[in-house]
């Protein structure tokens, strides 16, 4: 488990998810603290204090959790048909939620997940409380407010199989969130109410867009035929009927490596995926990917060709490679464990 891609992870993909979900209650407080000093008169507005009880106690809740998580993953297995159906569920969830916020329809007030009425109650009083301890409360209370990267997060902590493993995943991905909420801290103090509105809808729609990238993915993992990718295919061809046309690959093909009457073909694996991403072989002849590792420490160190069923873990930096032979004319594709990086091999 390489814990700074869980880091990156926090810093970016997971702070605007968590933020969608909990940046409101944090503004809130910010919001709630600038009224109490300026009822007291106090001209200087502090919003690290707040902001920093309430990562604090966000940080030791979700470690806590990943703790227990962990310890249970150890009595289960997940399988890769589990991770891809977790993986699908949260993409919905992120997109349910990020509708919610929208208000776009009351239905999605009963897809997205909510706390039992009696946290909501509490966490609704305590984000329009004054008390010192309101923001360090609230922290505590997230963990019941679950965001669409957590609940993945949350996953990665069970499949571990290790509590003291869980809590580092989950301790790691809580700091990466946290400069972006300390921004969200800040931009309250400085733009008020008018920004927490804005920064929600806007908030939204990034999380529709991880949303459906998610399920995407998901569907790319599972090898459906059904994808984006899919899709803008046929709009195109749609468009430009000569697309459809057969293509001459007799270059391409004249180009293949051949040793000992095996394909030989490589590709590099990076943290941005694979290059190159359309290879060319030959019908009913066995090839020979070599996949050379440097520095991949996101999905695509997990490599798949789900019609395949090829599963290959790779290490971050190596070489490793995986034989098979074609039978039929068409495309194979090959992607990461989430479906995030793909490729076609097209078969000749």
């Amino acid at each position: 488990m390489n814990l700074w891609i869980v880091f990156v992870t926090g810093l970016t993909v997971g702070g605007l998810t968590c933020l969608a979900v909990q940046g409101g209650l944090l503004a809130s407080v910010i919001a709630t603290k600038e009224e109490e000093e300026v009822e007291k008169n106090i001209n200087r507005r502090n919003t690290v204090s707040p902001t920093l009880a309430f990562l604090f106690t966000k940080l030791i809740a979700h470690t806590l959790l990943g703790f227990l998580l962990g310890l249970f993953g150890s009595s289960i297995a997940i399988n890769q048909t589990a991770q891809i159906a977790m993986q699908f569920a949260a993409g919905l969830y992120m997109s349910a939620a990020a509708l919610n916020l929208l208000n776009v329809h009351p239905i999605f007030r009963y897809t997205v997940l909510q706390p039992p009425r009696f946290l909501t109650r509490l966490i609704r009083n305590q984000s329009r409380s004054k008390d010192i301890f309101a923001p360090a409360f609230l922290g505590g209370l997230t963990i019941f407010i679950p965001c669409g990267t957590t609940l993945a997060m949350e996953t990665l902590a069970i499949a571990s199989g290790n509590a003291f493993l869980g809590a580092l995943i989950m301790g790691v991905f809580v700091l990466g969130t946290t400069p972006l909420f300390f921004g969200v801290g800040f931009l309250t103090s400085v733009m008020g109410d008018n920004f927490r509105e804005n920064f929600l809808r806007i908030a939204a729609l990034a999380v529709i867009y991880l949303g459906l990238t998610s399920i995407n993915g998901a569907l790319v993992a599972a090898g459906s035929s059904f994808t984006i990718q899919s899709v803008i295919q046929d709009v195109l061809m749609q468009i430009n009927p000569s697309l459809k046309k057969p293509q001459d690959y007799s270059q391409a093909l004249s180009d293949i490596k051949v040793i000992d009457g095996i394909q030989i073909v490589d590709i590099s694996v990076t943290s941005n995926g694979y290059s190159p991403t359309h290879l060319i072989v030959r019908k009913d002849q066995p090839v020979k990917l070599n996949l050379r590792s440097s520095g991949a420490y996101s999905c695509a160190s997990a490599f798949r060709i789900p019609s395949l069923g090829v599963v290959k873990d790779l290490q971050p930096n190596g070489e490793s490679s995986v034989m098979f032979t074609p039978v039929k004319s068409g495309q194979i594709v090959f992607n990461c464990s989430m479906g995030m990086y793909r490729g076609v091999i097209e078969v000749i």
